[in-house]
């Protein structure tokens, strides 16, 4: 804290006691009167803090994982220096444990009339946005021994996008599709339902897509080759009830989800198609469409950068609502979320023929790599019974998947690491087989 100037005055009398402020200086000492005098000009020469001017600048938005460096300028109107310490104050989850106050404390001085310029530099353990708190400086004398404190709002926000880091299988699933769209050559062609052009046959190629007809006009065989659909719809759905809080990992189910529609998204962008993201528990919580291909990306990330996951039981009929409202045309509705028996019978199925009757419908689902574990476990009694409970929820999800089919629904069940490639797979597949 700082001396108050009748404190200060009352020092320089020697007519009570004061504490020494700075680090380091404890007790309570009768002060003489050269010392009060000698405290209470060092008190008088410290620079004002109210009357500094603060300003930021930097980094507005950053990849979890990632670093953001935000700019702190700060303006000494004063006829006095400046010598003090500054604390940037953030939310805890704006830096890694421990490392916050190395991070948020700066020294710095400041000759009357100038600026200095201090940099905090972000690294955000969750996604959202992280806006910064208040600006402490504590403003001491020249000889060390008072100091005048105070604080500042300096209004600033980093909005932490998802990492994205499935965007390393996104070189892999783009020669797919090049050769699905015939730009590589390959023994065979997908199968979309625009055609393409007429080639001679090859050893391997589908007896099925022989042309007869051209065949005849011709002294070899001849095939139909197709292109793959484009221009079609896709509309990614991201269940966020209570299912996608549950931690795989380090990590939400939700988090897991949005990686691989993120993947998916620039991929299917890339192939010509149109795609549209809905976030909805009990109410939609995020809604992206009509955006151009160059643009969709940016906007899902910027949209999934808020999202959490909602402690409330999904609204199977609401949803399913809200997503055909969202896509009247023929679309894919890729459905990102728990295989859970209780939530898909009771909720999903009795309105997942709303959905398969004018749509091609996919679910993704995150799989607990620890259950894979546990049903692998022998050795003593406690383990038995843990691989016996790993077998009965495998089992269960099997059984859920496989209702799931019989509604003409395709399921993606894959690990967090491997659900987005899986996921990726499973729509390069329906767009080989003329399904979109």
């Amino acid at each position: 804290m700082a001396l108050t100037g009748r404190a200060a005055l009352l020092a320089a009398l020697g007519s009570i006691p004061v504490g020494l402020l700075e680090p380091g200086w404890t007790g309570i000492l009768a002060i003489n009167g050269p010392l009060a005098l000698a405290c209470a000009c060092d008190y008088a020469l410290a620079a004002p803090v109210r009357r500094l001017l603060l300003t930021r600048s930097g980094d507005t938005s950053t990849r979890l994982g990632d670093t953001a460096d935000v700019t702190l300028t700060i303006t000494n109107p004063s006829r006095r220096p400046l010598r003090a310490q500054v604390r940037d104050a953030w939310p805890p989850s704006s830096w890694q444990p421990g490392t916050e106050i190395d991070a948020s404390r700066h020294r710095l001085s400041i000759p009357p009339g100038e600026r200095r310029r201090v940099t905090t530099r972000l690294r955000p353990t969750r996604r959202g946005d992280r806006q910064a708190d208040r600006v402490t400086i504590r403003s001491h004398g020249p000889l060390g021994l008072f100091s005048r404190q105070g604080s500042h709002k300096v209004p600033w926000t980093v909005r932490v996008l998802p990492p994205f880091t499935s965007r390393r299988h996104l070189p892999s699933k783009l020669a797919r599709l090049r050769e699905l769209d015939g730009r590589t050559s390959v023994l065979t062609r997908g199968e979309g339902t625009e055609f393409d052009s007429l080639r001679e046959y090859v050893p391997g190629d589908d007896t099925r897509s022989i042309d007869w007809r051209a065949t005849a006009r011709q002294s070899s065989v001849a095939v139909r080759t197709w292109r793959p659909e484009r221009d079609r719809h896709i509309l990614l759905v991201l269940d966020t009830g209570r299912t996608s809080a549950g931690r795989v990992g380090d990590a939400p189910r939700l988090d897991a989800s949005m990686d691989a529609a993120l993947l998916l998204a620039a991929l299917a962008s890339r192939a010509g198609d149109r795609v549209a993201l809905l976030a909805y528990d009990r109410r939609v919580r995020a809604l992206v469409q009509g955006r151009s291909a160059g643009d969709v990306l940016p906007s899902l990330v910027h949209a999934m950068a808020s999202l959490e996951p909602e402690l409330v039981e999904t609204d199977a009929r609401g949803l399913t609502a809200t997503a055909l409202r969202t896509a009247p045309r023929r679309s894919l509705i890729v459905l990102l979320t728990a295989l859970d028996a209780a939530p898909v019978e009771q909720g999903l199925l009795p309105v997942l023929p709303q959905l398969t009757q004018r749509h091609t419908v996919l679910v993704a689902s995150v799989a607990d790599p620890h259950i894979a574990g546990m049903a692998q476990a022998r050795g003593n009694a406690e383990a038995v019974y843990e691989a016996a409970a790993a077998a009965q929820a495998q089992g269960e999800r099997r059984r859920t998947a496989e209702q799931l089919r019989r509604h003409g629904v395709t399921v993606v069940d894959a690990t967090p690491e491997n659900l987005a490639p899986a996921l990726a797979d499973a729509y390069l597949a329906l767009k080989a087989a003329g399904r979109l």
